[in-house]
């Protein structure tokens, strides 16, 4: 059933897991281990679809001695979930996300407890406050913040909507900028669920982590750098 089937037995999987996370984290229980272990529990239930991975770049988080600002296209609901087993056993994360995400039935109680920075997605300046500080406290305690500047979800990258908010906090609290390209269509968005799409286990997942970029003067030089890494690299895969 499961080869006949790959979204929907996936998607019974992933469900599995997330009720057991939620269940560790409304007692106050989903540590960094635990969410490295759910993380990595959905991306094996991936992986048995048929999708596999390929990481690079990680070194370039990895040799950072602080926290940086990790920014990247966003193209599905996996990079939210498998980015963790990638990012925590070198660094310790949190992400911006909408605040939708905190009020989503189950899955808020684990997102909660990640401790991330709640956006609008629909109010730029009450959101760049948010990020600015927000994020500043964040890096202050050594965490490192993971950023989609798109104002939402899609397979095709419109630099037009790639926001600076990113660049902004990096700017703000004088940390490096890890570039993230990433290739995650593999997990469809869904029409009326957007987060419960296609799983397509023709399509592998890809991950590329650039070079750090130190932010000098307003920071478009650094802006236009991150679009360049990831177009290129979209642009790569796809051939």
């Amino acid at each position: 059933m499961g080869s006949i089937f790959p979204s929907l037995s996936f998607y019974a999987k992933f469900i599995a897991i997330v009720f057991k996370a939620s269940k560790k984290a409304k007692l106050g229980k989903f540590s960094t281990a635990e969410w490295c272990h759910s993380s990595y529990k959905v991306l094996q239930a991936l992986e048995k679809k048929g999708i596999t991975f390929e990481i690079t770049g990680i070194e370039q988080v990895e040799n950072l001695e602080g926290p940086a600002v990790i920014i990247g296209n966003h193209m599905s609901m996996l990079e939210t979930v498998i980015l963790p087993i990638i990012l925590l056993p070198v660094k310790e994360i949190t992400f911006i996300v909408k605040q939708s995400l905190l009020d989503y039935p189950v899955f808020k109680h684990v997102m909660r407890s990640c401790d991330p920075i709640a956006v609008t997605r629909t109010n730029p300046r009450q959101d760049l406050t948010a990020v600015l500080e927000g994020g500043m406290e964040r890096l202050k305690k050594g965490i490192s913040i993971v950023v989609f500047p798109q104002t939402t979800r899609t397979l095709i990258f419109d630099e037009k909507r790639f926001t600076t908010i990113g660049v902004k906090l990096a700017q703000r609290a004088e940390v490096p900028i890890v570039p993230l390209a990433l290739k995650t269509d593999a997990w469809g968005n869904g029409r009326r669920l957007k987060d419960f799409g296609k799983i397509d286990a023709s399509k592998n997942v890809k991950f590329s982590f650039g070079a750090p970029l130190k932010v000098k003067r307003k920071g478009s030089d650094e802006h236009q750098a991150i679009i360049e890494l990831i177009s290129n690299k979209l642009k790569e895969w796809k051939d």
